[in-house]
């Protein structure tokens, strides 16, 4: 089981593959797929501000018709008591994407930010 960050989503429905990493794109090809709700909250908020062309039930419908991807189901009162420990950034949406994959028996998370991978011991790009 794999988690994935709102770039990498976003990279997977544009088809811009070549942005991946080969453990990336081997990851995808062979795990199951999941992604946090604030995933989908966050490519709302690009598409409102026009950062991405399309909604976000778009793209998520999309990707789980083509690779199955879905959402975590993990009670939201347990994501976002964990995400209470992450101190080491402000942004809301990484608490939460990073809160979620830690408490699925510390999965990874696939992404290319820094930080995360800084901070998220199971962040992989």
């Amino acid at each position: 089981m794999v988690y994935l960050d709102t770039h990498v989503v976003v990279w997977l429905y544009a088809g811009q593959v070549d942005l991946l990493s080969g453990l990336a794109k081997d990851s995808i090809d062979s795990e199951n797929l999941l992604i946090s709700p604030m995933v989908g909250l966050e490519l709302q908020f690009l598409s409102e501000i026009g950062r991405i062309k399309v909604n976000s039930e778009e793209i998520v419908n999309d990707l789980s018709m083509r690779i199955g991807l879905r959402y975590c189901e993990l009670p939201f009162t347990s994501v976002v008591t964990k995400s209470l420990n992450q101190h080491w950034t402000r942004d809301p949406f990484d608490r939460i994407i990073v809160a979620q994959a830690s408490l699925q028996k510390e999965s990874v998370l696939l992404t290319k930010d820094s930080l995360i991978q800084k901070n998220y011991l199971k962040a992989r790009w």
